[in-house]
């Protein structure tokens, strides 16, 4: 049973996945938190804070790397504005098969947090059932509703 759903308006879908594509050059990985609020399990994404924005060198080596300083100007940007962290999404070339770096390492390591993978850096179209969908549930530990699943976690083109 899926007890949280992550929420997006359709136009700030689009517009967050276009820009990792374009972050993303379509050569490398990019990402972004997903910032929000979460009321009753319903995450209804506001804004997307991309990795590069928190650290300038975040795709430097290919991949999505963060240090800590960028998890301070996140929190920061968090308390300033009012909203939490309601998911990530990062992208992959080929498949959304979540790695095993991804599995050993979640962007924000709380039990029920939800990490979007985008296949083929984020070049479109964007279909709900091709992308990596899991949920953390703590201790290394997740869920996966990629697939046709993804319909109970993601809406991408209405506020409800």
């Amino acid at each position: 049973m899926v007890d949280s759903k992550l929420v997006f308006a359709r136009r700030l879908w689009l517009d967050g996945l276009s820009e990792l594509w374009r972050r993303g050059d379509g050569k490398h990985e990019a990402g972004a938190f997903l910032l929000g609020q979460d009321v009753d399990g319903v995450r209804t994404v506001s804004r997307w804070i991309f990795y590069d924005e928190l650290q300038s060198d975040a795709y430097s080596t290919g991949v999505c790397i963060l240090e800590a300083d960028a998890f301070d100007r996140l929190w920061h940007i968090c308390r300033t504005n009012q909203l939490n962290v309601v998911g990530d999404a990062h992208t992959h070339p080929g498949s959304a098969r979540q790695s095993q770096s991804d599995r050993a390492n979640p962007m924000v390591a709380l039990a029920g947090h939800i990490a979007l993978i985008v296949p083929d850096f984020a070049r479109g179209p964007h279909w709900r059932h091709r992308l990596g969908i899991y949920r953390y549930e703590g201790s290394h530990q997740w869920t996966d509703f990629s697939g046709w699943r993804a319909r109970k976690v993601l809406s991408t083109g209405t506020l409800r």
